[in-house]
């Protein structure tokens, strides 16, 4: 956030000016160095990029420093900055994962839908979540869209870059689940095995099963427990 003056962060092929009244969110990796105008004055908050989650090396936030989000951030970091010589352990972990939630605010409300550095990430965010939630009947392209704070149309488009649309993206992994617990010595049932893994009925899981891997579910189970 530079309040006064301006920031000039050098990359390796190019550089980035940050302006007074302008705030960057970057990673840091990648910036080989950094000039400061006379009489500057800025403050820098560093955070782990692993805290953050959903970071690519490419992308980046700008935006005004008098934004609503960008002024919660500071006031927190100032309040933390004077009291964390008093915070418990857990007022310090509490206190961390507002600051990391306040980052979060500021990376969404101001993050370039169309960076291109964020296709990546997003995609390996969303295919994360859709593993967690391959057993859950809820779980939709919109539903991934709404927890990651995307729009459904950003979602689409990132897996787009993948050829792989996110809904096809959920099946196969629901089937690779499914063919998983066929191998198992003590398998479930063929429709127990559909109904946990999200399939309408057994008949469509067959018909999908036999789609993807040339056999019938019952022939694969068959075929590997000789």
């Amino acid at each position: 956030m530079v309040h006064r003056g301006a920031y000039i962060l050098g990359r390796e092929r190019d550089t980035i000016a940050v302006d007074a009244g302008q705030f960057l969110l970057s990673r840091s990796t990648g910036i080989t160095g950094y000039d400061v105008a006379a009489g500057t004055t800025a403050q820098v908050i560093g955070l782990p990029a692993e805290a953050l989650g959903l970071f690519a090396d490419g992308t980046r936030a700008t935006g005004p420093a008098a934004a609503a989000e960008v002024h919660l951030l500071l006031a927190h970091t100032s309040v933390v900055h004077a009291t964390l010589g008093d915070l418990s352990e857990s007022g310090v972990h509490a206190s961390r994962n507002a600051l990391v939630e306040l980052v979060r605010g500021v990376l969404h409300g101001y993050l370039d839908g169309t960076e291109p550095g964020l296709a990546g990430p997003l995609v390996r965010a969303a295919g994360n979540l859709a593993d967690q939630l391959l057993t859950d009947p809820d779980l939709t392209p919109a539903l991934l869209a709404r927890h990651l704070k995307v729009s459904l149309r950003t979602l689409h488009r990132a897996f787009a870059s993948t050829g792989e649309p996110v809904a096809a993206y959920i099946r196969r992994r629901r089937l690779e689940q499914a063919r998983r617990a066929l191998l198992s010595p003590s398998h479930p049932t063929v429709s127990e095995i559909a109904a946990h893994w999200q399939f309408a009925d057994s008949s469509h899981f067959i018909r999908m099963f036999r789609r993807y891997y040339g056999q019938t579910p019952a022939q694969f189970a068959r075929d590997h427990h000789h």
